[in-house]
């Protein structure tokens, strides 16, 4: 029989996880992408946010959803569009770094405008400023707690979550 903490936890997890589901359908609905899918949208958000000499696959996956195979494939594809680079690391031969272009920079820039917005939009009225901050710091907490795990706690799957 499952304690009533543990079944705390697993409805605050479906919560938390179907509030996800309803907001990202949303924004993907949204006509803010221009040429970008949502995916591609994360990876160069998340390299504009990152070290300026870039961010390697295996960082670059720890902020995003997909498995290292998918990822290198839409880098590879984000590459070949001009938005990034791969760049050799001097003191590793087989090491690569993703970095934004310039056109990657701006093209992030301009959809990221919008798309704040449209998260705004969705979810203004819904929270109050001091309801974000809450939420903002419980999801940091869950967030930093997941990765303090020992790595046999943690699962590299990108399976999709229930």
């Amino acid at each position: 029989m499952m304690s009533a903490h543990a079944m705390a936890h697993a409805t605050a997890w479906e919560s938390l996880f179907r509030a996800q589901v309803a907001v990202v359908r949303h924004l993907a609905a949204d006509d803010v992408w221009e040429e970008l899918t949502m995916k591609e949208y994360d990876v160069l958000f998340t390299l504009s946010r990152g070290p300026a000499d870039g961010l390697r696959l295996k960082e670059l996956n720890t902020d995003v959803l997909l498995s290292q195979p998918s990822l290198s494939r839409l880098v590879d594809r984000l590459v070949a569009r001009g938005l990034v680079e791969r760049r050799a690391v001097a003191d590793d031969l087989r090491g690569t770094r993703v970095v934004l272009t310039d056109d990657g920079r701006a093209l992030q820039r301009r959809v990221g405008r919008r798309h704040v917005a449209s998260i705004d939009a969705a979810l203004g009225s819904a929270l109050s400023a001091d309801e974000l901050t809450t939420l903002t710091d419980l999801t940091d907490r869950l967030r930093n707690h997941v990765a303090s795990l020992p790595a046999a706690a943690r699962t590299t799957s990108t399976k999709e979550p229930s």
